[in-house]
């Protein structure tokens, strides 16, 4: 790796030619290995590699998980079945897909762990589902998406950005309520305040420069880039990162400017699986060349799970921090070897996974006749391994026939990178 690499190169990388799909490389990666080097702190275990990604490879297969498994989760707010540009649908999921990625961070509770925590955590009281009329209470990043589908039932345009951008129409009271908490809740959302700015800065920045919608964003970058489908999923990120401080998930470590772009990238993955054609006969409307360029979003329930199935290695004294539910600095020595080993973890499994010899073809979907390599891709690597960790987390599965690690808890850093 190149020591020398600095921001000029990560324009570079991330590419500025209309029309150009970006090969060389994710800026994230190459920040991962900067900081995982100079950190030497979490370390990569190739057993736990190997094992965890023939592991995740017959799962995927098993269970036939694709990125079209986005549209089975019962929160989601899903497009229509066709691709259709002027369908209002489509402008209303992505509006809604923007407004989940802005405020997708920071949902650990002070109350995990403890006695009755689960009970008294900030949850959200609405429908196990769209059309369900059992009723629960959505706890973590699903009470974020249960607040606001709520609001939307309700009557309140929450994803409108010339709704939520003005304060004459959704003052902050408005905005309040929306997080209001299950009654025997005895938290309210974390960051708060933070979350209300955010949604003020992205609102105005949508309202002033891109037709008040992220469709209307999505115009501009296609525009940008020579037209429908030129522009790259990397690319993409960029360009969000440009225009929403927000989104910049980056520090300046040991002299250099490093990334880790969680929400920006989930973001667009958001976008590539809840647009996945249903046909493998489709291209991607916004994606043809797929995902491949992103990595792993470095949160903090990754790590958690990673850790679990002996694929990253902590040393005593984390594992005393972690146990102890210590706090993190966002920036400190210990959160950003842990963010990054991640990185650098998902992209290893990645490539064990696909090694011609690496076990089940995960490249195929369940009618055996596609191949896809962005179905081997670090997001849906990434989806997999959140969705595991919740079910583990939960006791609802208990992974075997590979080592794991006993469940530490996930390191805590409140921020809103992540």
């Amino acid at each position: 790796m190149d020591s020398n690499w600095n921001e000029k190169q990560a324009i570079l990388l991330v590419g500025d030619n209309p029309g150009c799909h970006v090969t060389e490389g994710n800026p994230v990666v190459e920040s991962a290995k900067y900081v995982f080097e100079r950190t030497n702190l979490v370390s990569l275990d190739e057993r736990g590699i190997e094992g965890a990604a023939r592991y995740i490879s017959q799962k995927l297969v098993e269970e036939t998980y694709t990125p079209s498994t986005w549209r089975t989760h019962p929160l989601h707010l899903c497009p229509p079945t066709h691709f259709s540009r002027t369908d209002p649908c489509t402008r209303a999921t992505l509006n809604w897909i923007f407004l989940i990625s802005s405020l997708n961070f920071s949902f650990w509770s002070e109350k995990e762990g403890t006695e009755n925590g689960e009970h008294e955590r900030f949850g959200v009281e609405w429908r196990a589902g769209w059309g369900s009329e059992e009723r629960r209470v959505w706890t973590g990043y699903w009470s974020l998406v249960a607040a606001i589908n709520r609001a939307l039932e309700a009557g309140i345009p929450i994803t409108d950005p010339t709704f939520y951008a003005s304060v004459e129409r959704c003052p902050d009271s408005t905005i309040v309520s929306i997080f209001t908490p299950a009654p025997q809740c005895t938290e309210v959302i974390p960051l708060l305040n933070e979350r209300i700015a955010v949604i003020r800065e992205v609102g105005e920045i949508l309202c002033r420069g891109f037709e008040s919608s992220f469709l209307g964003f999505m115009n501009a970058f296609e525009t940008r880039h020579g037209g429908v489908g030129h522009g790259s999923a990397l690319q993409l990120v960029r360009m969000v990162t440009e225009n929403f401080p927000s989104f910049r998930d980056e520090t300046i470590f040991e002299g250099r400017r490093v990334f880790f772009l969680k929400r920006a990238q989930i973001l667009v993955a958001e976008i590539w699986a809840a647009f996945h054609p249903l046909s493998a006969h489709e291209p991607h409307p916004f994606f043809p060349a797929g995902v491949h360029e992103l990595t792993m979003f470095a949160d903090y329930r990754v790590p958690q799970i990673l850790h679990h199935l002996g694929i990253l290695a902590y040393p005593p004294a984390l594992c005393a921090q972690l146990e102890g539910k210590a706090s993190l600095a966002p920036g400190c020595r210990e959160e950003l070897s842990t963010r990054a080993a991640s990185v650098l973890a998902v992209e290893a499994v990645r490539e064990e996974m696909i090694r011609p010899s690496a076990g089940p073809d995960v490249l195929q979907d369940k009618d055996k006749t596609r191949k896809d390599n962005s179905s081997v891709s670090g997001v849906l690597i990434d989806f997999y391994l959140w969705d595991l960790a919740k079910r583990v987390e939960h006791g609802r599965q208990v992974i075997k026939n590979i080592a794991t690690q006993r469940m530490l808890p996930a390191h805590r850093t409140r921020s809103i990178w992540y």
